[in-house]
């Protein structure tokens, strides 16, 4: 049968329905999740053994919830899928402001009704979607907006003295009666509002003004914090956060493989982008070791945390930035390469909180020195350590290329290179063709080209050559013949935007 085909309490009655408070419907739905083996908390990656756990236990338990974490760890998109949990459809007393249940009213309008019409009072219903309500706490957030006050307009319209209930003009929370009410960033919220929501989470009661009314809300709180908002701007009451029941800590990814699952599902690529922008698994992994450096820096600040934003935006400028390349050189497809890299670093220096240190240095090096960091990191897991080979005095298979560079000769590799050009300059550095197929053996004509390009920046990283800023690329050199040869302007150690990834 279709519920929404009943329009009377008497008609509800007769078909047996029965309402149940919105914290025993959540657990109600979790359980059925749970025993058809599904997760309502689907496109979360990453927390399949931490978070979610806990928060189906908390829900289990009919508990508010306070998720806390540092940014971009997916709080608020945790906190908007409980919806799912919801039912689909649940039947209010029409034209009620708050929601009320046809069994049991709680505001003077939907009693009045009642005890006016009885069975035969209409009812309408209400989709899971209008139940959800979210809030981002702000310190000019009033408890007039939260709770509600006095509306004199409608005393006046009415011709109501204020001692009246119906003068009241109820505030989101009383709105969010039957559903769920999220509070984004709870630190943010000045202390005495947070301590007008005792009541409202201990007893599930409000008190407006001088009112002398009691509304039982039933309604799911879930509350979402940064640990370093308790410093930066402000704290959670300690009452409050007694009244919480599950404080649930998030976190970023715990490997590079679940970080770049998220940034693939996250970021925003065009049709045209995905047909023709080809993005090797190598350069993926680049970009997601950048935010595992920064998290490690000692430039950037470790309690403000390094978004997952940062990844997503970073891969969609990879993708732009060989895009670009594509447009200009008038290629039907292009593959993105290690240069492209340097088209990152706009969706780097917006998404990290620098220390003293960093401020020093400049955001433009700081990301330099991040992106140079992730390549070091992921070269080991493709070629071997040129710092182990030279120490162990072992067969050095980049012996003859870094020769090639000892005896004066440069390469420069520019951004805006044509494929045939790219391919040229990469081929005539003696001895990259036969790391490659020593060690990355089944690549493809693609892949070998950037695995060349790839050991051209990796040696660089681990000062077996140097490599200087040009005007749309950089140029490679002998490490010892740069250190004596350099003319002054071409000197970039003060220069944040010189050395491209150092």
């Amino acid at each position: 049968m279709d519920i929404k085909k009943i329009k009377t309490i008497g008609e509800l009655k007769k078909n047996g329905y029965q309402t149940i408070s919105v914290k025993e419907e959540l657990r109600k739905n979790m359980i059925e999740f749970l025993r058809r083996g599904k997760n309502p908390f689907e496109g979360i990656i990453g927390y399949d053994d931490t978070v979610i756990p806990e928060l189906q236990t908390a829900v289990l338990s009919r508990h508010n919830i306070i998720l806390l974490g540092l940014r971009g760890q997916a709080k608020s998109r945790v906190a908007r899928l409980f919806i799912n949990l919801l039912d689909e459809y649940v039947p209010i007393i029409e034209g009620s402001e708050i929601n009320d249940d046809p069994f049991n009213p709680i505001s003077k309008y939907a009693k009045d009704i009642l005890n006016e019409f009885g069975d035969n009072t209409k009812i309408e219903w209400l989709h899971r979607s209008e139940r959800f309500t979210e809030k981002l706490a702000t310190p000019d957030v009033t408890v007039a907006d939260l709770i509600g006050d006095v509306d004199p307009i409608k005393a006046a319209s009415l011709k109501l003295p204020y001692s009246d209930e119906r003068v009241i003009h109820f505030g989101l929370i009383p709105r969010s009666h039957r559903g769920i009410f999220v509070i984004n960033e709870l630190p943010d919220l000045q202390g005495r509002i947070q301590v007008a929501l005792f009541n409202i989470l201990q007893e599930n009661d409000i008190q407006i003004r001088g009112f002398k009314i009691r509304l039982p809300l039933d309604i799911q709180f879930i509350f979402t914090a940064n640990p370093e908002d308790y410093t930066n701007r402000g704290s959670i009451v300690t009452p409050l956060k007694d009244r919480i029941d599950s404080q649930i800590l998030t976190h970023y990814p715990k490997s590079v493989f679940i970080s770049k699952i998220i940034t693939e599902q996250e970021a925003q690529l065009t049709k045209e982008q995905k047909e023709k922008i080809i993005v090797p698994d190598l350069l993926k992994q680049i970009i997601e070791q950048i935010a595992f450096e920064a998290r490690e820096s000692e430039y950037v600040d470790a309690k403000s945390g390094v978004s997952a934003r940062l990844t997503i935006s970073a891969f969609e400028n990879l993708v732009s930035f060989a895009e670009r390349r594509r447009i200009v050189n008038n290629e039907n497809q292009a593959t993105a390469r290690i240069s492209d890299l340097v088209g990152v670093i706009p969706a780097i220096t917006g998404k990290i909180e620098l220390v003293y240190e960093g401020e020093q240095e400049g955001p433009a090096k700081v990301a330099q020195i991040l992106i140079g960091k992730a390549i070091k990191t992921v070269f080991e897991q493709y070629f071997p350590n040129p710092e182990q080979i030279k120490k162990k005095q072992t067969h050095n298979p980049y012996a003859q290329t870094v020769n090639w560079f000892s005896k004066g000769n440069t390469v420069d590799l520019l951004t805006s290179m044509s494929e045939k050009e790219y391919s040229s300059k990469l081929r005539a550095i003696p001895g990259l063709q036969k790391i490659v197929d020593e060690f990355q053996p089944d690549a493809d004509e693609s892949l070998t080209l950037l695995f060349m390009e790839f050991i051209i920046y990796g040696l660089a990283e681990f000062s077996m050559l140097s490599k200087f800023k040009l005007e749309n690329g950089i140029q490679f050199r002998d490490m010892l013949s740069s250190m004596f040869n350099n003319r002054p302007d071409e000197d970039f150690e003060g220069d944040e935007d010189s050395d491209f990834f150092r």
